[in-house]
């Protein structure tokens, strides 16, 4: 049942401090979709998305109007389409034809965006998971609101460098075929490491096999109430600001538990779990980078940056675990730059380079996300850009993942506009030596001693 006390205490949250909840994401089972027929194929999955998920953006909206809750998107993650593919694709073009059934199904659905347009390779590839995978620049490039991810490591699998070479010139690909929108096609693309199987975040959600036949996700957000919560206790102690975004990640997260048993009892579905990631929008305000300088950083990048990225992510997990049991996704700080404001402004003035990036993934959420690099950037160096921050995520046991835009025609000091959630990204320099000779070693990195626990 709603407790209206609790709507109320989230008045002045959204009216003053951009608190919404970020998604309601819908997971869709396509398992029994599948037929040796491509055309016969698209036919049941278009019928199953419709039946599924016809009443999904209605209800948020009509959810969002009654609790006063602005819900920004309402998303679809699917079954990863290389499984889905694997029986009725022979080529790269019935793959796309698959993407562009998805894309107009989700417009017909009225949803921002769909995820799953994806392969799960960290082991090795089947025929079906590479041909998906070549597919993807042309898919994207001919979709409008289709997110794909690939998974190329993990850690008890190790990082497969194949899959992680191929990515690197994918992403090129991509670029390329989409320089005449700003690369948008990239800013819908995500090479992930340790992806969960129930992500409800765009670009790298898709529905686990582990799942159930239709769940209900929900991705919450509310930096810049935790950055009014911080702002009332300057100078206190580390304590103090602990508690602080605890007790305020608490409330942010019974929101988003609010609107997820609503809209699963409403829709008839299961419910999954709330993502409690504290996710920046370019608003003014609604900065992960404003949080950490209201800490007392004077510009995020500087030195102490990653202690207080650190402290911000674990004590979200902690306040957000007392408000739900169920709990997942990420759930932690994102840094997306050209969805933070903050983070903008901090890349602009030099505050803030990729180096110091990668450092920052290595104690928060997802990884190196949202960055624009020079066009110029050669595959391999992207492929090295995601090996490491492949590499954090295996040895850490977390998720990493880069979602990287190498725009065609400009040069670090350019910038590019995205529009909406995407926001707008200037483009940053990229280490100008290379890493050819060891992307191009094949195989795989071997998975880490700690991951040998069975």
């Amino acid at each position: 049942m709603i407790n209206i006390e609790e709507v109320f205490e989230t008045t002045t949250m959204i009216s003053h401090d951009n608190l919404d909840v970020r998604t309601v994401t819908m997971g869709i089972s396509l398992f029994d979709c599948i037929d040796s027929d491509l055309d016969s194929t698209c036919a049941k999955i278009e019928a199953k998305l419709l039946r599924c998920a016809g009443k999904l953006a209605p209800t948020a909206d009509q959810i969002s109007r009654e609790l006063g809750i602005p819900i920004i998107n309402k998303r679809i993650s699917v079954t990863p389409i290389s499984l889905i593919g694997a029986s009725c694709c022979h080529s790269t073009a019935d793959f796309v034809k698959i993407c562009v059934t998805l894309d107009r199904t989700a417009k017909k659905l009225g949803v921002n965006f769909l995820g799953g347009f994806s392969a799960i390779v960290s082991k090795g590839m089947t025929p079906s998971d590479r041909l998906l995978m070549e597919s993807i620049p042309e898919a994207l490039s001919v979709t409008d609101n289709i997110c794909a991810s690939v998974n190329v490591g993990s850690t008890k699998n190790g990082i497969n460098m194949d899959a992680v070479k191929l990515m690197g010139e994918i992403i090129k690909d991509t670029a390329w075929k989409t320089r005449d929108r700003d690369c948008i096609g990239c800013a819908k693309l995500v090479v992930l490491c340790n992806a969960p199987d129930d992500n409800p975040f765009m670009a790298g959600a898709f529905l686990g096999v582990t799942q159930p036949d239709v769940v209900i996700n929900v991705g919450v957000s509310g930096p810049g109430v935790v950055k009014a919560a911080i702002e009332k206790c300057a100078g206190a102690s580390f304590q103090v600001l602990c508690d602080t975004i605890k007790k305020t990640a608490f409330k942010i997260t019974r929101v988003g538990q609010m609107v997820a048993q609503e809209a699963a009892n409403r829709l008839g579905v299961q419910f999954g779990i709330i993502d409690l990631s504290l996710a920046p929008t370019p608003a003014i305000g609604d900065s992960v980078a404003d949080i950490i300088e209201t800490m007392g950083i004077e510009k995020c990048g500087a030195p102490g940056t990653t202690a207080a990225l650190a402290l911000l992510n674990d004590q979200v997990k902690k306040g957000g675990v007392m408000a739900s049991s169920y709990v997942g996704g990420l759930s932690g700080a994102f840094i997306p730059v050209s969805e933070d404001a903050g983070m903008i402004a901090a890349a602009e003035c030099g505050a803030l380079t990729i180096e110091k990036l990668e450092a920052m993934t290595c104690v928060c959420s997802v990884g190196l996300d949202m960055i624009a690099i020079p066009g110029s950037t050669s595959a391999a160096t992207i492929s090295g850009i995601i090996a490491d921050e492949a590499a954090i995520g295996m040895v850490n046991q977390k998720t990493t993942a880069v979602r990287i835009l190498p725009v065609e025609g400009k040069d670090v000091g350019d910038s590019i506009e995205l529009g909406g959630l995407l926001g707008r990204a200037p483009v940053m320099p990229v280490n100008q030596y290379g890493c050819a000779d060891f992307i191009s070693r094949g195989g795989s990195i071997p998975a880490p001693i700690h991951s040998f626990k069975n």
